[in-house]
């Protein structure tokens, strides 16, 4: 099926017509797709001229005239301001500027070819409930049902951790914490829906609003730190938040996301696009500004080559602390699945939600690149800067970002406006993370599988699911009460695994690969004869990942530093397998339609 890039009344009854193939009636207003701002225009406004032209040549000038709407989202979940702001603790401490700029294109090589799987897979099957839906079409009739189940449990979207140990956070309380939100369903024959027993849940849904969770806090967090550095530094008599303040901010900034995701469709575009404007040209602004204000600059030796060994976590292996290093690439490149679940939203959403996927991985990779650059040319002291006694209280990136400016000009407070500027990419991202959860949220619903289904998955006069988009804020609110008691209860809770992740990515690819490999048929966007090769390339790197996400993070290994990670996911496994084995098997169904009779593809 093909869509005519000039004709949108025709492309929009095409959309309709494929989402009722896939069994469902179009419920959400579709806008994302077209505007003035076009993907060249943007990247231009950002100085990356020549990407701007390489992306209208790619795809054949289809993006001349077509919004970022969707590629927005993505692209402003991914936020390397986000990621590599919180994350660059971790990178400094595990191989240093070294690890983080030449490591970086490993994982994002890798990164684009799961990209490109699913976005060939989203382009066959453009709906809101994603991978969910995804596997249980590719697994064919037979696997349909455990093939949804597993993958169900296993969709995470995008946790972006807050805090500045990240790899030595232990997931011990993932499981427990979600496995007590047990969810209820009512069986109805009439609509098809599923009955489920209390204990089970669906663990996308759960690990969604722990992402969103931990991505407004981190933001709440460092508002501390702006604040900290604003009233004279931890060494200057500073003023440091209580944790009640900081889940007070938490709140403030959930409330106004919510308030923001109950517009119409059409601000959220707009709010989108305004999203990836400030991602891009704040990286742009920062990679320049940081570094040509630093009165001491690392020569560019120090940033390709110097290799930090120097860390407490009692690793002294060079290729070891390579690897883990490595991982803050992996933790920040996740999201775009977004894409995905705003389809049903998105015109010609065959070819624009595809291409939402790879084009927000693509250019993250390289204004993430030019961020990390940028940033590290203005560090000399990688153990002040990791030191907890700083003025910033040992958040590295903005005691780079504050020492900048006070060496120059005798104090700190153009570094805070910098802050300021990761500050709002981070609510943006935040805001985009409760879009896709909302979409999420009603699409599950829609297919029976929460408790008061019919509840969650009703859209407003706006076509606004508007009731999922007040539950994703509110239950992300409650996944931050731990806080209250043990922040490192709640960093663990909220950073339920990127292997979860990326094991849900891989799932769907496994199955187009092998159970689907001669049956699928390929959508608008197709990798062609390169399909398989890059689908089993996607597959193996999540494999790996996996093997070194399970790696000990800290040494020697005790029940105080042992990862618990593999044992986390593991033990996810082995109860999604046997809570399938002992009943679910005779009752769930995997996806419903909602046509009531009205024709369509049985699912």
């Amino acid at each position: 099926m093909t869509w005519s890039s000039n004709d949108p009344a025709a492309a929009g009854a095409a959309d309709h017509a494929r989402l009722r193939e896939l069994g469902y009636k179009q419920e959400l207003k579709r806008h994302l797709s077209y505007a003035p701002l076009s993907l060249s225009a943007l990247l231009t406004l950002a100085g990356f001229d020549s990407i701007g032209f390489f992306f209208v040549r790619l795809t054949g000038g289809r993006w001349r005239h077509r919004v970022l709407s969707n590629f927005s989202i993505s692209f402003s979940i991914i936020s390397v301001l986000t990621g590599v702001t919180t994350l660059y603790s971790t990178g400094l401490a595990f191989g240093g500027p070294a690890a983080m700029t030449l490591g970086w294109f490993l994982p994002g090589a890798f990164t684009m070819a799961v990209g490109l799987s699913m976005a060939e897979i989203c382009s066959a099957f453009p709906t809101s409930g994603g991978l969910y839906f995804w596997s249980a079409r590719l697994a064919g009739h037979r696997w349909a049902p455990f093939a949804s189940w597993i993958t169900g449990w296993y969709v995470y979207v995008y946790s972006s951790a807050d805090h500045h140990q990240f790899l030595v956070s232990l997931i011990r309380w993932a499981p427990f914490a979600s496995w007590i939100t047990g969810w209820w369903m009512v069986r109805n024959s009439l609509i098809r829906c599923v009955f489920v027993i209390p204990v089970t849940f669906r663990f996308n849904i759960v690990a969604q609003w722990a992402g969103t969770a931990s991505v407004d806090f981190s933001l709440a967090q460092l508002i501390q730190v702006i604040i900290l550095l604003s009233t004279g530094g931890s060494n200057g008599g500073g003023y440091v938040a209580s944790k009640y303040a900081v889940f007070a901010f938490h709140a403030g900034i959930l409330l106004s996301h919510a308030i923001i995701n109950s517009l119409s469709i059409t601000w959220l575009s707009f709010f989108g696009q305004l999203a990836a404007a400030w991602n891009m040209i704040g990286v742009f602004v920062l990679m320049i500004t940081v570094p040509l204000v630093a009165t001491e600059r690392a020569s560019a030796k120090f940033v390709f080559t110097h290799f930090n060994t120097d860390n407490s976590a009692g690793i002294h292996s060079r290729f070891y602390i390579f690897i883990l290093g490595l991982l803050m690439s992996q933790y920040t490149l996740t999201g775009y699945d977004a894409s995905a679940h705003l389809t049903e939203e998105t015109k010609t959403a065959a070819w624009n939600g595809p291409i939402g996927i790879v084009s927000s991985i693509g250019i993250s990779l390289v204004v993430g690149w030019g961020y990390i650059l940028g940033i590290t040319f203005a560090v000399t002291d990688v153990p002040h800067l990791l030191s907890p006694d700083n003025d910033a209280g040992g958040y590295a990136i903005a005691e780079v970002f504050y020492l900048a400016f006070k060496g120059r000009y005798g104090n700190g407070t153009g570094g805070i406006a910098c802050l300021g500027v990761v500050a709002v990419a981070i609510y943006f991202c935040g805001m985009s993370s409760v879009t896709s959860n909302s979409r999420m949220t009603y699409a599950f619903s829609r297919d029976g599988a929460m408790p008061f289904s019919s509840v969650w998955h009703k859209v407003n006069k706006q076509d606004v699911p508007i009731n999922a988009v007040w539950l994703s804020a509110f239950v992300s609110l409650c996944m931050a009460l731990p806080s209250l008691g043990s922040l490192v209860a709640f960093q663990a809770m909220a950073s339920v695994s990127t292997m979860a992740l990326c094991i849900a990515y891989a799932l769907p690819i496994l199955f187009r690969v092998t159970l689907a490999r001669r049956s699928f048929v390929e959508g608008p966007f197709s990798l062609g004869r390169y399909s398989v090769a890059v689908g089993w390339a996607a597959v193996l790197w999540v494999a790996t990942i996996t093997v070194l996400f399970s790696l000990p993070v800290a040494y020697p290994v005790t029940k105080d530093t042992l990862n618990y990670t593999p044992v986390a996911v593991g033990g996810l496994f082995i109860l999604v397998v046997l809570s399938w084995i002992a009943g679910a098997r005779r009752w769930f169904e995997g996806p419903v339609t909602n046509l009531d009779g009205e024709g369509g593809v049985e699912l």
